[in-house]
């Protein structure tokens, strides 16, 4: 199989020690290529810097998520802009809107999206504007406003971690977007919805991610000794997301890889 992790936090602070390793672990488990998460105004030339690494196999994202949108100021908006103009920066995000944590407040989540999208407007290339790696939880209407506010200007975007309800899933691919789906299947606890639900994502609307080091899949067996996910798990997830489809697990990686290539226009390897 080759695999595509379209979210992995690489940068975080729990992979310090052994980073190089974790890269090995996840070749050796078929991930061909990942896309780092950039998400905040700290993390996010970090993700830049490690994709500039290892060309041609790491990739990253720039952006502020909803919880860090209170430091969005007029400065941060123009050192993203000067991130997405690295072609290793290949989509816009993490950004969006999140009412569930309240980490900053409302008002602030709002204006550092809508800056974020009009960054992918800007960034068009051949009139299709940048890829959008996209972040809701409990925001789906105010989601949505700020998202048709901008019709007709934007590119694909995916909603990343995809973790909602069946009507937020539709409302979604009925904008032709894309479904980023997690671990979080993996859980008996609060992703069991997400059993029934895959199987209606179209095979060019699907994308598959860790969004290590969080959201280890709870189905590993044997259990790691500890709680952090790492991209080599990716192949756990399409086992199952493939599963749950009714597919061959060697059609979801084909097809997963394929939409991930054509998503964030990265190169074969």
């Amino acid at each position: 199989m080759e695999l595509i992790d379209i979210g992995a936090n690489l940068t975080h602070d729990s992979f310090d020690h052994d980073r190089d390793a974790v890269l090995a672990r996840a070749r050796e488990a078929g991930v061909a290529q990942m896309v780092i998460t950039g998400a905040s105004r700290e993390h996010s030339p970090l993700a830049l810097k490690l994709a500039k690494r290892h060309p041609g196999e790491l990739f990253a994202t720039a952006g502020v998520h909803p919880h860090h949108a209170s430091e969005y100021t007029s400065e941060c908006d123009e050192e993203m802009r000067e991130l997405h103009t690295h072609p290793e920066v290949v989509a816009v995000g993490e950004c969006g809107l999140d009412y569930f944590r309240d980490f900053s407040p409302r008002p602030a989540q709002r204006r550092a999206f809508e800056l974020q999208l009009q960054i992918a407007v800007d960034h068009a290339v051949g009139g299709v504007g940048k890829p959008l790696f996209l972040h809701q939880r409990d925001a789906h209407a105010d989601f949505m406003s700020m998202m048709n506010n901008f019709d007709g200007r934007l590119g694909p975007a995916v909603v990343h971690c995809f973790t909602g309800t069946r009507e937020e899933m539709f409302d979604y691919l009925d904008r032709d977007w894309y479904i980023g789906i997690t671990g979080w299947l993996c859980d008996e606890r609060r992703g069991q919805h997400l059993r029934e639900l895959v199987r209606h994502i179209p095979a060019n609307r699907l994308l598959i991610e860790t969004d290590a080091p969080y959201l280890l899949p709870r189905t590993i067996r044997p259990a790691p000794s500890h709680r952090r996910n790492e991209p080599m798990f990716l192949s756990h997830i399409v086992e199952e997301l493939a599963r749950d489809r009714g597919e061959d697990v060697a059609t979801t990686a084909a097809l997963t890889t394929t939409n991930a290539r054509s998503f964030f226009r990265l190169p074969p390897r």
